[in-house]
């Protein structure tokens, strides 16, 4: 039982828990460092951010975002790989595939559902090959 000189819970507002939720979702924020600068636990930061994003998702905005490693390649490496890549032959008009097809290359995750088109496929495997 809590005695009169102890002190209770702190209650944070919504507004500077939106701030500082904000603040630790930017590129290169430290949350650990914004929690140590506001006076709080850094858990705390994580359960607010947890909260904000059940939020949302409840809320019906369930758009959130994803970081892609990307590569980004000058005009001519690009045509060189073009030129490297051999053309194959038209797929044939049977009946359409289904099935998943997952790939895992240097780190990376390629799924592809459904009907895929054989050229097209062959094409990306032989730049991935080639680049590799």
């Amino acid at each position: 039982m809590k005695s009169e000189g102890e002190p209770g819970r702190r209650h944070h507002d919504r507004a500077l828990k939106a701030r500082l939720v904000e603040l630790s979702l930017q590129p290169g924020a430290s949350a650990s460092a914004i929690a140590r600068e506001h006076g709080i636990n850094a858990n705390l930061l994580f359960t607010w951010r947890r909260e904000f994003r059940r939020a949302e998702t409840s809320a019906g905005n369930t758009a959130c975002a994803v970081l892609l490693p990307v590569k980004v390649s000058s005009d001519a490496e690009v045509m060189t790989m073009a030129t490297l890549v051999e053309p194959t032959s038209p797929p044939s008009r049977s009946a359409p595939r289904s099935g998943v097809i997952e790939l895992e290359f240097a780190g990376a995750q390629l799924r592809l559902r459904g009907a895929v088109d054989e050229a097209s496929l062959c094409s990306v495997l032989r730049a991935l090959r080639q680049s590799a």
